[in-house]
């Protein structure tokens, strides 16, 4: 990819790789492999963190995993062909300045390297999940797969991760494994969970006492099988901005997504009728009352959170409804 004076970028490509173990996330799983064996001989209860870095831009993989992978077998994102004319000013040119340089058969490769990447990552976790099985204690061991972000990966046109509140980039995985404690394993659990749930949830199974200024709640009821009281309905995102600017707010229900861009204009998107978030309803009046609820649900939460909310003065409060819509 050109980007003049900031440096040409090499988006996808693949090699040819030995058995140097010589990548971080190699090193990182190598890591994890030793210091379980050293902690399973220890006779106190022990944590283990393990961070990689994989699936993350630029795509680089070795070849033995991209040759999994039929490049006419990967499709095309049903968003791909959003004209993104309703869309924020800075999304357009995000699309434009760097992901409009990639044709179709780009993309596609572009996709096909990521999820090239995701199978070379499973391999590596799948190692240590062999070593914790060797130490006998598998069982008795939760174990959490998760990501602090995910990857456009070919929506609206646009790859990594960035401003645009796109599904992509905010949906993450969250895949628990638990022999002795999880009731009903296998199955997929269609609440609204929050990366901000893992802490309280560790500190239950820890016999903490729940901390209640923390946002999220603990998931122990769903390992359990169980049906949590007055679980959420909503899910909020929030950014206070970058090197360049950006301040945004959003929340998503089952039925519709609101995103309060303080940089530009808004987005509603009916997620009944348009879950690859294609149409941008925020200046349609035949949802106002939608645009009203989420504005309403977004000032509602940052309430609870103590957050402060934007200034009302007359040149930066561009919200159609400011908080005081909600109270």
């Amino acid at each position: 990819m050109l980007r003049p004076g900031w440096g040409d970028v090499q988006l996808y490509r693949s090699w040819e790789k030995g058995t140097a173990r010589d990548t971080h996330d190699e090193r990182v799983a190598d890591d994890g492999v030793r210091l379980l064996g050293t902690l399973a001989a220890g006779k106190a209860p022990w944590g283990l963190f393990l961070g990689c870095t994989m699936p993350h831009d630029p795509y680089h993989v070795p070849r033995q995993y991209l040759d999994l992978y039929r490049l006419e077998d990967i499709p095309l994102p049903p968003s791909f062909a959003d004209a993104m004319a309703d869309k924020p000013g800075i999304v357009r040119r995000i699309r434009r300045t760097l992901w409009g340089q990639l044709g179709e058969h780009e993309v596609r490769e572009t996709i096909r390297h990521y999820l090239a990447m995701c199978t070379w990552l499973d391999k590596l976790f799948g190692e240590v999940l062999a070593a914790l099985e060797a130490t006998g204690q598998a069982d008795d061991t939760l174990v959490l797969y998760c990501s602090d972000h995910g990857d456009y990966m070919g929506d609206h046109g646009l790859f990594a991760k960035g401003i645009p509140c796109y599904r992509g980039a905010y949906h993450v995985p969250s895949v628990v494994r638990w022999p002795a404690g999880l009731r009903a394993p296998g199955r997929r659990a269609g609440a609204f969970v929050s990366l901000a749930d893992f802490a309280p949830t560790f500190q239950e199974l820890a016999g903490l006492p729940p901390d209640t200024t923390l946002t999220g709640r603990s998931l122990v009821p769903f390992l359990r099988g169980e049906t949590p009281t007055a679980w959420r309905d909503e899910l909020h995102t929030q950014c206070d901005g970058v090197e360049l600017y950006y301040t945004q707010r959003s929340v998503m229900t089952r039925d519709f997504k609101y995103v309060y861009n303080g940089f530009d204009e808004d987005e509603l998107y009916d997620l009944r009728n348009d879950p690859d978030e294609r149409v941008n309803q925020a200046l349609n009046p035949a949802y106002a009352e939608w645009a009203r609820e989420g504005l309403a649900r977004i000032w509602r939460f940052a309430r609870k959170e103590g957050d402060k909310v934007p200034n009302p003065y007359l040149t930066v409060a561009f919200a159609p409804a400011g908080p005081g819509l909600a109270f």
